[in-house]
């Protein structure tokens, strides 16, 4: 897609991909990449880019403009005709919606013909024809945010570099990347927004700027599951601990760890809360029973008498089958 981001390239899926494979590229990308457990020595660019890719084709609309783009460029009809060629600048599309970024040296105040409809949404008419346009408030816009979870859990400052458009002396839109500093509060969930006053699009005559909205978004995380307000952390237990209840020891959101009670006869998917452990809401803790290997001589002969003191558990009777196997001899 020469100057522009390939996002299929860095996610690995085809340019036909489904939703759901660029969803679960994504998700295996991240385990593999996320700062918090990748060895990668390029670990954190990979996640940004990987991050920024599924931003773009995670969202149809977005996706739909981003091929149409990508269409253009391929057929060379992003060139002006002043002569002048259109090649995105690098890092165009971070930030805002990648299609509001584009810049292109037009000459003698005029624009390549294909993007005077892209600058006319952002600045009106009358600045893709290089004119001086009357006052017109400024264009509210919306980006998105993403921070660890552990951010989301306190909150606080979170420094956002965004690549937006500004007016030159001309009055046309020329690249800028501004530094924001971004009040996060406590308890942040996915999907909300944080509103930034006067960070939009700039008015014109006069006029006041616009509002930056962003879109609260949380990395994925390792160990934790973001579910409204709540988190939910699958955790392992033995078949002992399932059977006869155990006292266990867990990892908490924001550090340190605590101890949950296991109740006898626990099984598989059974939530155990920890109120007020999540964002706002709880922490749910999903049982998942994890057999020993049986690796040693003392781990065989445990589950071959285990077998024989359960030799009348059948657990698959309900599926109208007997497949339950007879137990060792002593």
């Amino acid at each position: 897609m020469d100057a522009l981001k390939n996002h299929y390239d860095t996610l690995g899926v085809a340019r036909d991909a489904s939703a759901d494979e660029i969803r679960k590229a994504y998700r295996r990308l991240a385990r593999k990449y996320h700062p918090d457990v990748s060895k990668e020595a390029d670990a954190q660019s990979r996640m940004r880019d990987i991050n920024e890719a599924h931003e773009v084709l995670g969202d149809a609309t977005r996706r739909a403009e981003y091929d149409a783009l990508a269409e253009r460029i391929r057929q060379g009809r992003a060139t002006g005709g002043t002569g002048a060629g259109f090649a995105p600048p690098p890092g165009w599309d971070d930030g805002f919606s990648f299609f509001r970024q584009a810049s292109g040296d037009a000459g003698a105040g005029t624009m390549p013909p294909d993007l005077e409809d892209i600058f006319s949404g952002l600045f009106g008419d009358a600045a893709a024809a290089g004119r001086r346009p009357g006052r017109q408030a400024g264009e509210d816009r919306h980006s998105a945010i993403e921070i660890p979870l552990e951010f989301a859990l306190s909150g606080g400052e979170w420094e956002l570099q965004l690549r937006t458009l500004e007016r030159d002396a001309r009055g046309l839109p020329q690249p800028v990347t501004r530094t924001l500093q971004v009040r996060v509060p406590p308890g942040v969930r996915p999907g909300q927004q944080i509103r930034l006053a006067g960070q939009g699009l700039p008015g014109i005559g006069g006029a006041p700027a616009g509002d930056l909205y962003l879109d609260v978004r949380i990395a994925p995380h390792p160990l934790y599951r973001v579910e409204g307000r709540d988190l939910a952390m699958d955790l392992p237990v033995t078949p002992s601990e399932a059977a006869l209840g155990a006292e266990v020891e867990v990892p908490l959101p924001g550090g340190g760890t605590g101890q949950v009670r296991v109740p006898p006869g626990a099984r598989t998917g059974m939530k155990l809360r920890l109120k007020g452990r999540g964002l706002g809401g709880d922490l749910y803790l999903v049982l998942a029973i994890a057999a020993p290997p049986a690796d040693s001589s003392a781990a065989r002969a445990a589950y071959e008498q285990l077998a024989r003191a359960t030799a009348g558990f059948d657990p698959r009777k309900d599926l109208g089958v007997h497949s339950r196997q007879a137990a060792p001899s002593a």
